[in-house]
């Protein structure tokens, strides 16, 4: 295995270069799955889901997405005048973005959102179940505070996020068991993606159902407005949050 764990920066390049991608997940308890839909990482609108189309239109400038990615929710706010910040981890992500038009975009963890508090966003953008960029419970109510110290009085958080108990799949729930006598919520995932010779290293990355969601909420100025489901959410629990300062 490479030393470069930037797997998703090399996914973005290949996306770039146009040549087939592909990303492998795996999961502590040794579940692997293939996802071959790491093309919509570059997608431009008129190819984004529908759940998703619906839900930009809720955007405020200036707007901070959160996991940038290839830039495909900053070509969307530079295409519609909106004023924006793209954050990510992955430096190779940073350049297809600064490649693609969108320059205004930097290397930065969620982790430190806290530095940008100078600017008073009018939208939080976490598209892609960017929302499990929180990991766990207690990390989750402590970023939500600092998204509340960082955004303006209106401010709205767009959270896409997936419910991982619409599953029919038994290793699933089996999972769910596991976590919750680790003292961990039940969809709280310890997983590495790998492509190619690349991998990431392990981390936490959190899906919630909707009760869930809210629960996190209590207590940081934030409360959900509207959840707006996928097309497929009875089959995948796919949906995204329209998330409003109380």
């Amino acid at each position: 295995m490479s030393k470069d764990n930037d797997a998703y920066g090399h996914i973005l390049c290949n996306l770039y270069k146009g040549l087939r991608s592909f990303s492998v997940v795996e999961r502590d308890d040794g579940y692997v799955n293939v996802d071959e839909s790491v093309n919509l990482y570059l997608a431009k609108y008129n190819s984004w889901d529908k759940h998703e189309k619906k839900a930009i239109k809720y955007i405020k400038s200036p707007l901070l997405d959160i996991g940038c990615g290839g830039g495909r929710i900053l070509l969307y706010a530079k295409e519609h005048d909106i004023k924006f910040l793209g954050i990510d981890t992955s430096k190779l992500a940073i350049k297809i973005c600064k490649a693609r038009g969108t320059n205004n975009a930097k290397v930065l963890s969620i982790n430190n959102i806290g530095k940008l508090k100078a600017q008073k966003f009018g939208s939080i953008v976490m598209f892609g179940r960017n929302f499990g960029l929180l990991e766990n419970a207690s990390k989750a109510k402590r970023l939500l505070n600092v998204m509340y110290n960082i955004t303006a009085p209106n401010a709205i958080i767009l959270a896409d996020s997936r419910d991982p108990y619409i599953t029919d799949n038994p290793v699933h729930f089996e999972y769910h068991e596991k976590n919750r006598k680790r003292g961990r919520m039940p969809g709280q995932l310890r997983l590495r993606v790998r492509f190619m010779q690349y991998s990431t290293q392990w981390h936490d990355y959190l899906y919630v159902s909707k009760d869930e969601m809210k629960e996190l909420l209590n207590g940081t100025g934030w409360r959900v407005s509207k959840f707006i489901n996928s097309e497929g959410f009875r089959r995948n629990g796919v949906y995204v949050a329209i998330i409003k300062k109380m």
